[in-house]
């Protein structure tokens, strides 16, 4: 199991660290060389980002577990069929997500929190950055059934090459042609497209099932089985773009009414997003890895090596966990001068974001892991439910609640209760699945 999980784990860390550098790279630009503004409306936008990963994980996750599910159960006439749905679908909800967007550009960033003086950036960035969408999520559902063909080193080949390439066109757009905004939101989709490009031709030439152009025609009922158990990790990433939603507002409201103004609020909030999500390419990498390993044996029969994927999974997550937390807790400045913010201002609220907003990052590692695992077993309501616990049960009405009594201090408490909240109902859940006497 370690070496099993190894193989697995290392190159999905690396995909979803990948990923995570395609917002860090933007922010690291924009902040040295444009402005403080343009980081704002980098978080402005990052709602779109997350309805992009909330498709990508609902296709990929989803389209992973069905065949896995599938090859475990000896089923392989149809596990191809799940993995043509899951591209296909995919690339239509990309396709449809970049048109609205487009279309209703000004009235979203407006909606998603922005002010006058960040609008502008807002829509110059989002704008370049929609024409991705499509390439964006079809490079990672690429990813997810390219690793559950068993080839986990090209799924994060894939990634690498487009964060390679988005790093090295920031640079070259941004600082030598001077292209601001518009330039980041340029490297970042030519890196997407890169990306996807070589996804799509591995899908095309996978090893353990051949499939034919009449299992990307998708059907009802190939579809429902991806969308089911990728539901989870879906609404999950949809819950979070509407607690950014109501974060941003929220902070924005809040943030004129106190010592800071809604840029600097804003600019914190965005950038500890991006460094948060460092950490959590860690944990949903692992969940990741565990999925594939987690169904086949599910499948198969096997019980207890399901439960040992899982729980080796958690215990190396605690550990990355808590070595975030010391991290967030001792060096919240240094982390925000990477950005080329040296405002004392600015400086003091991302301090006092960092530790008090992510204060249980050293347990928040078990919520995804524990719903990524109920999907991967093939119970996805009770991995939606658990997906959507700590951003709309917990953390979104105490956006709402405790701003009207502590202000701006009132946001920041509500993240560390709402961590501690889900990760109560996450273990409860985990102590009712391995009570089972098929995990004896």
């Amino acid at each position: 199991m370690n070496q099993l999980l190894l193989k697995f784990a290392v190159p999905a860390i690396i995909a979803m660290l990948v990923l995570s550098l395609y917002n860090i790279l933007d922010q690291f630009f924009i902040g040295n060389y444009v402005n403080s503004i343009g980081n704002a409306a980098t978080n402005i936008t990052f709602p779109l980002t997350t309805l992009c990963t909330a498709i990508s994980l609902l296709f990929g996750i989803g389209g992973a577990a069905a065949f896995n599910l599938a090859m475990g159960a000896g089923k392989k006439e149809i596990a191809g069929k799940y993995v043509g749905a899951a591209i296909t679908a995919s690339a239509i909800s990309g396709l449809i997500l970049t048109i609205i967007s487009e279309l209703f550009l000004k009235k979203l960033m407006l909606l998603f929190g922005s002010s006058a003086i960040i609008l502008p950036y807002a829509c110059e960035y989002t704008k370049v950055t929609a024409l991705g969408f499509p390439f964006a999520i079809l490079s990672i559902v690429g990813g997810h059934v390219i690793r559950a063909d068993g080839k986990p080193q090209i799924a994060m080949k894939c990634n690498l090459a487009g964060a390679f390439t988005n790093l090295v066109l920031d640079a070259l757009f941004v600082i030598v042609f001077k292209w601001g905004m518009t330039g980041a939101a340029a490297a970042t989709v030519i890196g997407q497209i890169f990306a996807a490009a070589i996804a799509l031709w591995n899908v095309f030439h996978f090893q353990t099932v051949t499939l034919s152009k009449r299992d990307f025609i998708p059907n009802a009922t190939s579809v429902l089985r991806v969308s089911n158990l990728g539901m989870s990790q879906g609404f999950n990433q949809v819950a979070m773009m509407f607690v950014q939603i109501v974060s941003n507002q929220s902070f924005r409201v809040y943030g004129e009414q106190s010592i800071y103004n809604s840029e600097i609020t804003l600019a914190v909030v965005g950038i500890s997003t991006k460094l948060a999500m460092i950490y959590f390419a860690f944990c949903i990498g692992l969940s990741h890895a565990m999925q594939p390993i987690a169904s086949f044996n599910y499948g198969a029969g096997n019980f207890k090596r399901t439960k040992e994927a899982f729980t080796k999974t958690r215990n190396i997550g605690s550990v990355i966990a808590i070595l975030a937390f010391l991290i967030f807790q001792i060096f919240p400045k240094q982390l925000f001068q990477l950005f080329g913010e040296s405002n004392p201002l600015f400086l003091s609220f991302a301090a006092k974001y960092m530790r008090i907003f992510l204060f249980f990052t050293f347990i928040n590692n078990v919520q995804p892991l524990t719903s990524t695992f109920m999907s991967a077993i093939g119970k996805p309501i009770k991995g939606m439910f658990l997906s959507l616990t700590r951003q709309i049960l917990f953390l979104l009405p105490l956006l709402i609640i405790l701003p009207l009594y502590w202000g701006i201090d009132g946001l920041l408490y509500a993240g560390l209760i709402a961590d501690a909240l889900a990760f109560t109902v996450a273990v409860i859940f985990q102590i009712s699945e391995f009570k089972k006497p098929n995990y004896k």
